[in-house]
């Protein structure tokens, strides 16, 4: 018999895979952290299907989502990458990745790391939802507005409060796993 999953993912085995192993996970590692904070900002818009089956090709074209070489781009590699046609080539969100990753810099030099930083938002533990339907999740929270705010405070661009809480979902500072989800409670086990 098929284990359930959350309604949003089931019948593109892609989606599942990402559900299955990924979306939901507390996601500690700043690498990890700032890969999804480029994907979901890209996301805003599209469906996050269409930013999965691109994440290799924007993997490759932003160097690995290497924080540190993405925040130094010139104006050459911002060209090759609107020229890109194996991710979205839209030039104010390319521009936002590259002032995302300098304010990532400033945010680890404040506080250590992206991770201190951003977690401090749910006291280092997950928020566990409790949906028995993916549509019941909301698409921001009252928390996701002032982390949005903070983001913005600090230069981020691209991170209204839709984008945050995606991207509090897919690293796991919210579970939002249908309660009958199999993943509902693995989520909450450490790696």
């Amino acid at each position: 018999m098929d284990k359930h999953r959350c309604g949003w993912c089931i019948g593109d085995p892609l989606y599942e895979a990402y559900h299955d192993n990924e979306w939901g996970v507390p996601v500690k590692d700043d690498h990890t952290l700032f890969e999804f904070l480029v994907l979901e900002t890209f996301q805003a818009g599209l469906s996050w299907i269409t930013i999965l089956r691109k994440r290799e090709n924007f993997r490759k074209a932003f160097d690995f989502f290497d924080y540190q070489k993405i925040a130094q781009y010139g104006q050459d590699k911002i060209d090759s990458l609107l020229g890109d046609s194996g991710i979205v080539r839209n030039k104010l969100k390319i521009n936002a990745t590259v002032s995302n990753a300098q304010a990532f810099l400033r945010v680890q030099e404040e506080f250590g790391s992206f991770s201190h930083y951003i977690w401090k938002f749910v006291d280092g533990k997950p928020i566990k939802n409790s949906f028995k339907n993916y549509k019941d999740a909301p698409a921001k929270t009252a928390l996701s507005d002032s982390i949005s705010k903070d983001l913005k405070k600090r230069g981020f661009k691209f991170v209204g409060s839709t984008v945050v809480y995606a991207h509090m979902q897919a690293t796991g500072m919210v579970n939002d796993h249908e309660v009958n989800c199999f993943r509902y409670h693995e989520v909450d086990l450490p790696l």
